[in-house]
């Protein structure tokens, strides 16, 4: 009997394909192509100037593409049928009327697709900020505007949702619920969320692709787990090399890390055990997982990743 092969993940998933984007002689996007999965949460990451505002721009048509081009459920944004219902953005905390309520921001964006009250009186609620709806949205704070923006982006109830820095102004308790909310648009909703972001620690426990540009231009991408690589275990003994020599013996790839021994290919259970047997005492038995900033900043400052157009003064987000 043959097995079926496995189903296909269903959703709206993203397309970039050799995206460039030029101002004059400035290159913020290079040739960049990735896909984003549908139904998850995939980082966006790269330092000041890497092109990441741009690529989403690109996106949702509010910049033109020098060649390339980026697509949502395979097709440009300006192609889109029902634009709202598709793609959700919150790309700034700025976007509404200082002197406008909370609550009449939204309305004004339900009425104009034909979305009714109820819709926004839900928003309200889901992103927390009820209480503050009928104060002018000139007065919120950060926070409170980053979670007005996030409602707006759902209104139309959108497969895609865009965020970038969503957990600006946030405080920890803030950040804590953007982090489940993402999940659960991707895990319990099935949407495709993807997130630029600067905030490295929290990223690594939100998503679970990563997207890493640097000029530009690709410079890796992802699960999170495929991009810290094979776990390791550090330990530590009177005698490092002598331990050293014991674990190589088994096929283990051993190197000198922080005054103790990094080693690869065996869990820490094996490792104390063959030290333990050799005579060795331990004195410090943990594992490392390559976390994502080391990974980021080893990427981002390599040469080739290094931003070529600081020299000009000239950055792009």
């Amino acid at each position: 009997m043959t097995t079926p092969p496995a189903p296909s993940p269903s959703g709206t998933g993203i397309s970039v394909r050799g995206l460039t984007k030029t101002f004059g002689s400035f290159t913020a996007v290079d040739d960049l192509s990735f896909e984003v999965a549908p139904a998850r949460v995939t980082g966006f990451l790269g330092p000041n100037g890497a092109g990441k505002t741009t690529t989403l721009r690109m996106l949702l048509g509010l910049v033109r593409p020098t060649s390339g081009e980026a697509l949502v459920g395979g097709r440009r944004y300006a192609d889109l049928p029902a634009p709202m219902g598709t793609v959700g953005a919150a790309l700034e905390a700025t976007g509404f009327h200082p002197g406008r309520s909370g609550r009449n921001h939204l309305r004004v964006l339900a009425a104009s697709h034909g979305i009714p009250d109820r819709r926004v009186d839900e928003l309200l609620e889901l992103v927390g900020i009820p209480a503050a709806a009928r104060k002018k949205a000139g007065g919120y704070s950060m926070g409170m505007r980053q979670r007005l923006g996030l409602a707006a982006a759902l209104l139309g109830d959108p497969d895609v949702l865009l965020l970038d820095e969503p957990a600006n102004g946030l405080d920890p308790e803030g950040i804590r619920w953007m982090r489940g909310f993402m999940r659960h648009l991707a895990q319990e909703q099935g949407k495709t969320v993807l997130v630029s972001s600067h905030l490295l620690g929290e990223v690594e426990q939100t998503v679970e692709d990563v997207v890493i540009i640097a000029n530009g231009r690709m410079a890796r991408q992802g699960t999170i787990d495929e991009l810290r690589g094979d776990p390791a275990v550090l330990v530590r003994v009177a005698d490092p090399a002598g331990l050293a020599r014991v674990l190589q013996e088994d096929g283990l790839d051993v190197q000198p890390e922080d005054g103790g021994l990094r080693v690869t290919g065996a869990d820490g259970a094996r490792i104390g055990e063959r030290a333990h047997a050799a005579g060795h005492a331990v004195h410090e038995l943990r594992p490392l997982r390559t976390d994502l900033e080391r990974l980021f900043l080893e990427l981002t400052e390599s040469p080739e990743h290094r931003n070529r157009n600081l020299a000009t003064g000239t950055e792009a987000a």
